[in-house]
């Protein structure tokens, strides 16, 4: 057997076991097998993206279910794929166009098609690239693309067929404009900035009505020009008698009407807000309830229409603005201007601030379709975890807006509609059917002409969970993996991604999608704020995995991972699980170094000697806690049973057990210890396979010289291992150790002093186990002698020298220190740190204490302020502890 090199070098081994795992097919899905599917589609990663720490939380969490549940006897699908991510990847492209001078339009559109595809083909494949280096073992043979042959069909299919059912249908509506790219974008692509600006308050004079005015405010002046109406609360009784009748709007002079409607809000500003149906969702709204006319004075570069007076057409917003203020102010209908800070919509792509714009689009009935995906969490067919994101899903989709979903580029799925002369819309999957509906239609062949908008990328991932097991063909896998057991994802795009897949799959395919839906926090940085450029906090996860390795990162992510709270993100923290993998490595070392290696049938239920027992009990506990906590999607709970069990119970009590046994003269319990070792140290490699896939592997393949693949064996069903005798005595043991080594550090002993101890009120049971393991205990609590059973009257001595004393389940351990330490500077220092600890206390709780603080301050420094409050009470209660235990002396 070859030794293990001193020291585990992650970038050695990676890419080699990697390479072994995808090249065996390790990781593909048996639909032939007779194990029961376990499914997880992976959210589709933009082609045109790389990997940020989002996505390493996400796809670690997966890996993690998809390689326990590989190991757990299911058929294991993790579906990988692409997005084809519309304006993002034609920005890309348009970017090098722009850096050779010319435009997609100098281009024309089938060329520049084609130059995206040449583009995907050459560097599309960074983010898949970048998944394999943090070990994601999904079945890549599998892998699909939103514009691939096969889910571009289905997308025909679906837009086909639900505009057949009435619930895709043509509208002029208001949608986010982005004035730059000139497209409409989803609500996940606009940004809401916090700005500085101001608010005007303008006079509308009341026709009629000589000297009255009603007082609107607004932050976007040039918008007045499009005012149909202004609307009062139908119960402010300032406003009471004005209702029905019309003002006079100033600049264009246009009577509009005065309207009741509880959009407008009493208790702000005037109570009286300006309607603009045509540039504001709200004002849409309310145009709508109030059969307003709708006015659009901006086209789409954002510049004023002929819908206004000749002196402002073809203006710039922002010049427009600056105009209509000054003639307002020229009319002495200007009533104040305010300083106000205000949110924003800007173009997350494009940078340039977003406009609420009329236009004809494509739409879907959102309402209809979110009907059974509502009744589908409501009923528990599928359910959220953790469960409270069950609010904001029902509180979308109670809500829900017909869904927009054209786009004016060039790059995505084609809207499959053709237009004839008349303008009437066919609709087919193919042009030659559309061909035959319009002669049918007209009576004679006519020319028709394809509608040039793209579909929406969230319409075509919305399909993903069916359309990538090749539907509308109704396949063996389509039958086999769908639907599928659970989805993982951010909690950002669950209205944009989760509840359309709900909708789309409900309808299309009569099931839900996934029976779980397991919905992770952020990742931010180490004073838990939101990774971002401008703060210069982005953490970048492959420097990490380059720097610490790949398992690091990742058992980092799933320990860090608690239900509901944010993962809070330091390098130290990677830095500590890097050596929790250098501890297993040196570990699995010394068990070699010491003969232990795998015997063929061991059998840990037949264990004799008492370490043996023991440590077989707690490894087959510990298999069954994170089994239990992977099922319930409490990753850190899993991960830290994981880790409590390696680090301590294995490598620091039980081979510090086994070290005198190692070097002792019974050759029988030499063998079984050494065999029990090394069973053992197999059974940590399975559970802690799943979250540090790459050392375990080496591991496995290293010791014992075997060749098949850990990945692929069975999860340790370890039933009738556990035993109670042996843990409650070892357990006694590593509590009255530890005892004493925490008082030892508490008091400042030097590691080199050699202590007595003396012990009463121990049973029958507790003194024969003291007894038995008297060395182990002197050894490891550092200790020159014990006295079993001393007598009170040498206790009281003891203590009236200088002493401590310690409970540990009911019996007193007394620990002389006379002479080792100054017991009476020891306890003034104790006390001195004590008035420190609570003194910080006092402090946090008055932070905390104080309404306004809890109201202003960032939610990540009052959850640090809260976090350190525990840390502080812990020190105290530490503090107090010790102290008492010198009381005594």
């Amino acid at each position: 057997m070859v030794m293990l090199d001193k020291t585990y070098r992650p970038g050695d081994v990676e890419s080699h076991h990697y390479g072994r795992w995808e090249q065996s097919g390790a990781f593909a899905a048996r639909p032939d097998s007779n194990k029961v599917p376990y499914t997880i589609m992976m959210p589709p990663p933009n082609v045109t993206g790389s990997l940020h720490m989002g996505h390493a939380l996400t796809f670690t969490l997966q890996d993690v279910l998809i390689r326990y549940n590989r190991m757990a006897g299911r058929d294991a699908l993790w579906q990988p794929g692409t997005d084809h991510a519309g304006i993002a990847t034609q920005m890309v492209v348009e970017r090098q166009l722009e850096a050779q001078k010319i435009t997609r339009h100098d281009l024309g559109r089938d060329k520049f098609i084609e130059r995206v595809w040449e583009w995907k083909a050459e560097s599309g494949g960074t983010i898949t690239r970048q998944l394999r280096r943090l070990g994601a073992s999904p079945d890549w043979a599998r892998e699909r693309f939103t514009m691939d042959d096969g889910l571009s069909e289905a997308v025909r299919k679906v837009f086909v067929t639900l505009y057949k059912q009435d619930l895709i249908y043509r509208d002029k509506r208001l949608v986010n404009w982005d004035p730059k790219l000139h497209t409409a974008i989803s609500d996940l692509e606009v940004e809401q900035r916090e700005v500085k600006g101001h608010m005007w308050h303008f006079r509308y004079p009341v026709e009629g009505m000589e000297d009255t005015f009603i007082t609107v405010a607004t932050t976007r002046p040039e918008t007045m020009l499009g005012d149909t109406a202004v609307a009062v609360h139908p119960e402010d009784e300032r406003y009471t008698h004005l209702v029905g009748k019309l003002v006079r709007l100033p600049i264009v002079g246009r009577l509009i009407p005065i309207v009741a409607d509880e959009y407008s809000d009493p208790t702000k500003g005037t109570g009286a807000v300006k309607i603009t149906p045509a540039h504001d969702f709200n004002d849409f709204e309310v145009g709508k309830r109030h059969d307003l006319p709708m006015i659009n004075i901006l086209d789409r570069d954002a510049k004023l229409t002929g819908d206004v007076p000749e002196r402002f057409q073809g203006l710039d917003r922002y010049d427009a603005r600056k105009l209509v203020v000054a003639e307002i102010e020229e009319l002495g209908l200007l009533d104040k201007i305010d300083n106000h800070v205000h949110m924003v919509p800007y173009g997350d792509r494009s940078g340039v601030v977003i406009e609420p714009w009329l236009t004809d689009q494509w739409f879907v009935d959102a309402a209809t379709l979110a009907k059974p995906a509502l009744e589908a969490v409501e009923t528990g067919k599928t359910r959220f975890v953790p469960k409270h994101w069950e609010n904001t899903y029902y509180e979308w989709m109670r809500n829900i807006q017909p869904w927009c979903i054209s786009r004016q580029i060039w790059w995505g799925h084609q809207v499959p509609a053709w237009y004839g002369p008349d303008g009437k819309v066919f609709v087919e999957l193919t042009e030659a059917e559309a061909l035959a509906a319009a002669a049918a239609h007209y009576g004679q062949a006519a020319t028709l002409t394809r509608d040039t908008d793209v579909l929406d990328t969230w319409f075509s991932s919305a399909l993903w969970p069916f359309s990538t097991l090749g539907w509308p063909e109704q396949t063996p896998e389509l039958a086999r993996y769908y639907t599928t057991d659970v989805l993982v994802t951010g909690f950002d795009i669950i209205f944009f991604w989760v509840a359309r897949m709900m909708m789309m799959g409900i309808h299309f395919m009569g099931e839900v999608p996934f029976k779980e839906i397991y919905i992770h926090a952020l990742v931010r940085d180490e004073k838990g704020q939101k990774m971002s450029k401008s703060k210069g906090n982005i953490i970048d996860p492959l420097d990490l995995i380059d720097k610490y390795g790949c398992d690091a990162l990742r058992f980092t992510l799933t320990a860090l991972a608690a239900q509901g709270r944010d993962i809070k993100l330091a390098e130290g923290r990677v830095e500590g699980y890097r050596n929790f993998a250098t501890k297993l490595w040196n570990a699995a070392r010394f068990c070699q170094m010491n003969e232990c290696a795998p015997v063929e049938g061991f059998d840990p239920t037949k264990v004799t000697g008492t370490v043996s027992r023991w440590i077989v009990g707690k490894a087959a506990e510990t298999a069954d806690k994170v089994a239990q906590a992977l099922a319930g999607y409490r990753f850190d709970a899993a991960a830290n049973a994981a880790y409590q069990f390696v680090w301590g119970t294995f490598c620091d009590w039980h081979l510090e057990f086994a070290k005198p046994i190692f070097g002792g003269t019974d050759e029988a319990a030499k063998a079984e210890t050494r065999a029990a070792t090394a069973w053992v140290l197999d059974v940590i490699l399975h559970i802690l396979h799943p979250f540090m896939p790459f050392i375990t592997e080496e591991l496995w393949a290293k010791l014992g010289g075997r060749t098949d693949q850990l990945m692929l064996r069975d999860w340790p069903r370890l039933d009738g291992v556990a035993n109670p005798a042996a843990e409650q005595e070892m357990d006694w043991v590593v509590r009255v150790i530890s005892t004493i080594r925490g008082v030892r550090s508490e008091m400042n002993v030097p590691a080199s002093a050699k202590t007595e101890l003396l012990t009463s009120g121990l049973d029958a049971r507790t003194l024969e186990w003291g007894r038995t393991h008297q060395d182990l205990i002197l050894r490891m609590a550092r200790l020159d002698v014990v006295e079993w059973e001393a007598s009170a009257a040498r206790s009281v001595a003891v203590l009236a020298e200088g002493a401590v004393q310690m409970v540990v389940d009911g019996a007193t351990l007394i620990m002389p220190l006379a002479g080792i330490i100054d017991i009476d500077k020891e306890r003034a220092r104790l006390e001195k740190e004590l008035v420190r600890v609570e003194a910080e206390v006092v402090k946090v709780d008055r932070k905390l204490g104080n309404p306004d603080f809890v109201a202003k301050a960032a939610p990540e420094v009052v959850e640090e302020n809260r976090e350190r409050r525990e840390e502080w009470l812990a020190a105290k209660a530490k503090l107090q502890e010790a102290i008492a235990c010198l009381s005594g002396a």
